[in-house]
């Protein structure tokens, strides 16, 4: 033995509870197995190994040619908590007899499970020494309370991240037996990807199927939020319905509210969708080539954000349940998977990818480092373990001795004149921000736009700001799931039919969102501004022409042809003047930038305009600050048009109120400070009584349209930092 002064073999015990934790522990095993001059091996297998209804997978043990010496059958049916607490409870009453016939120096138990607190109780109070598998991580549900709970039960320590190294050191465990070697079940991914693969992809998808045009999908419950998980699954299946890839669905795991997922796939007719095929297990061998080969894989399996990271494979987590775990750029999380359509937008920005392949969790050398970690164990030491607890003083206060990286987003604007691109962090302040002409042209905007954009983006780099994602606020009609602009106004020329989202990602390699400029206002004022907390409000955009969004229920409304809040539009005349759209009559042609600019020119012209203290070059452009100057020093003709075209303005805002009845209207822009007060006298004097106190505001946001374009990734993306 290398180090542990012993004259004997060690040992060795290993518990197996379910597929997922074999798939890590089985690398070990093989390496424990190879070395017998070493290492006895005792196997135990319990949990969903033994059920039927999660495909016996206990049989994959007895194919890999190990002797199972006891199996136990621990788990109680029932898939809500208390099968859970019962199962628990089972193991602790037949773990005993087992271990005291076994007698291991050593007992091997991995990750979070509840039946791997019951292994870990259980040896911890017959003294036996426990190395603890996969410690110090960080998921994001009741897993991280088991999780650590094994830790302060366990002697010694396999983590897998340095991160994960630092959480133990943290939780004051002892440096000496902590080993940082990776994931074991890397040792195996990192060799696989060349491996025959069109024969397993047949097998389990079907002959019409070809490599990374087909999905993965692998969803379990969250116990601590079942009813949410449940719902989080029927909406999933419902996007995958939609989407129609060929789709791999695996059953969930056995934890309380399995059962429930299980009736919501069979509600759908997942088992008989021709889309679909629904399976209970597969081989682990078999899994990492459907992984490394499939368009996407979608779900919150642990299996999601660590391993399939090592074949760059797209991955869309949803929910909560690993949140906390560090990733690769192939992560997309969606926390708030709350509607099918943010799912589905999920799918289209990720299917089909390939990102880098990372290495976080490992570099294929997991199982030499931990079989000469077991070598090095001394069984003379004592087996108390002890506890490493941080010096404590008084009255001295803590610097930060570093700077975590800021998470942003990298906002583009694309307004009539100016393309602007800017670095906005979570908190909503622009880190800086670049404008530039807006060209032409197709080719030079779109080429403007990726220098612009990669520029930025080696420029956060040196602020210490970790770009999530695009966002992009333009004119015109966007279909934001395709990322595509339909067509744009007449200010923007050549930008009909654009498919603004592949070209940036493909460049950047960083997810893209695609919104309408007054869409992305009102998401500005939901996640930033004084739309924060209403459920129903509406927001007016009051610049060079008049747009708007609508957030119903905290939903942004898109329409049926992503035709809604076209708000400018809004015809308030019959025989009004005429509106850049072709009608006649529209707020547009009433109250925005143009038309002032429009009647200030016809004052002008007639020498009407001016007014002392006034003067216009003979260069100079006469603009709507013209007029609305004007009106201020006493132009009575000038003062009539800035009123005409707040009342239009007020008379849109009267309709919107009566279709859609929102608690709040925010008007934005330039020019909504010289309109609030003739809105709200409009209102008062039009209006239904039961929405004339409806709260009429002046936006707060000094750029709504890159607030509105950087919430969209940052309300999307959780990235973490590794």
């Amino acid at each position: 033995m290398e180090k542990n002064g012993n004259n004997r073999k060690l040992r060795v015990c290993v518990a197996t509870c379910n597929r997922a934790d074999y798939s890590k522990l089985a690398p070990i095993m093989f390496g424990i197995k190879a070395e017998p001059q070493f290492f006895e091996l005792d196997v135990v297998v319990l949990g969903s190994h033994l059920i039927d209804d999660y495909g016996n997978t206990y049989r994959m043990i007895e194919q890999d040619d190990f002797d199972i010496h006891t199996r136990l059958h621990t788990i109680v049916r029932g898939e809500d908590e208390a099968a859970m607490v019962e199962s628990v409870g089972l193991a602790l009453v037949k773990l005993p007899d087992v271990l005291n016939r076994l007698k291991p120096d050593i007992m091997i138990v991995h990750g979070d499970r509840f039946d791997a607190l019951a292994l870990a109780t259980s040896a911890a109070l017959m003294n036996i020494r426990i190395l603890h598998i996969e410690g110090g991580e960080v998921s994001g549900t009741i897993d991280d309370s088991i999780r650590h709970a094994i830790t302060k039960l366990a002697h010694y320590h396999v983590c897998c991240t340095r991160s994960a190294e630092q959480h133990l050191i943290s939780m004051c465990e002892d440096h000496d037996r902590i080993l940082l070697a990776g994931c074991p079940s890397y040792d195996k991914l990192l060799s696989a990807k060349n491996k025959d693969y069109m024969s397993i992809i047949l097998m389990w998808l079907g002959e019409d199927v070809k490599p990374k045009d087909y999905i993965i999908a692998l969803q379990h419950p969250v116990t601590t939020d079942i009813k949410h998980s449940i719902k989080m699954f029927e909406l999933t299946l419902d996007a995958l319905i939609s989407f129609n890839k060929r789709t791999l669905v695996l059953f969930p795991n056995i934890d309380a509210g399995s059962k429930e997922m299980v009736r919501v796939m069979r509600k759908k007719g997942v088992e008989h969708h021709p889309n679909f095929r629904a399976v209970k297990h597969v081989p682990f061998d078999q899994f990492i080539q459907l992984v490394a080969h499939a368009g996407c894989m979608i779900g919150n399996s642990s299996c999601g954000v660590r391993e399939v990271g090592a074949f760059g494979t797209p991955v869309i987590n949803l929910g909560t349940r690993q949140i906390g775990r560090e990733t690769g750029e192939n992560v997309l999380h969606v926390r708030d998977a709350d509607t099918q359509d943010k799912i589905l937008q999920a799918l289209h920005l990720q299917f089909g990818k390939q990102y880098p392949c990372s290495k976080i969790y490992g570099d294929g050398n997991a199982v030499p480092r931990i079989l000469k970690f077991l070598k090095s164990i001394d069984l003379q030491e004592p087996l108390q373990k002890k506890f490493c607890f941080p010096s404590v003083k008084e009255n001295i206060s803590q610097d930060i001795d570093h700077i975590l990286e800021t998470q942003s987003a990298l906002a583009v604007d694309l307004g009539g004149t100016n393309l602007r691109v800017a670095i906005v962090s979570m908190k909503g302040e622009i880190v800086k921000k670049y404008t530039q002409l807006n060209p032409k042209t197709y080719e030079d905007r779109i080429a403007l736009i990726l220098k612009m954009c990669v520029e930025v983006a080696s420029e956060a780099v040196n602020l210490n700001c970790r770009i999530l994602g695009v966002g992009i606020s333009t004119g015109g009609r966007v279909n934001p799931r395709e990322g595509v602009v339909l067509h744009s106004t007449k200010l923007i020329q050549e930008w009909n039919t654009v498919d603004l989202r592949t070209p940036i990602s493909d460049v950047l390699h960083l997810p893209v969102w695609v919104d309408n400029d007054g869409n992305c206002a009102a998401l500005a004022e939901r996640k930033f501004g004084q739309g924060k907390g209403v459920e129903n409000f509406v927001t007016l955009i009051t610049g060079t022409g008049i747009g708007g969004g609508i957030i119903h229920q905290n939903e942004l409304i898109h329409g049926s042809s992503f035709c809604a809040a076209e708000l400018g539009h809004i015809v308030v005349s019959l025989d009004g003047p005429e509106c850049l759209c072709g009608s006649h009559g529209c707020i547009e042609a009433y109250a925005s930038g143009i038309a002032l600019q429009r009647e200030a020119k016809k004052l002008h012209d007639e020498d009407l305009l001016l007014i002392g203290g006034m003067s216009v070059m003979k260069e100079e452009v006469v603009t709507a600050a013209h007029l609305i100057q004007a009106a201020k020093l006493g132009n009575t003709k000038a003062d009539h048009i800035v009123k005409t075209a707040g009342k239009a303005l007020g008379l849109g805002v009267v309709n919107i109120l009566h279709t859609i009845n929102p608690s709040l209207v925010i008007l934005s822009g330039i020019l909504a400070s010289h309109y609030i007060n003739t809105v709200k006298d409009v209102i008062h004097q039009q209006a239904l009584f039961s929405v004339q106190n409806v709260k009429v505001v002046v936006s707060e946001l000094s750029d709504p349209a890159l607030l509105g374009a950087a919430s969209m990734v940052l309300d999307y993306t959780t990235r973490r930092i590794y």
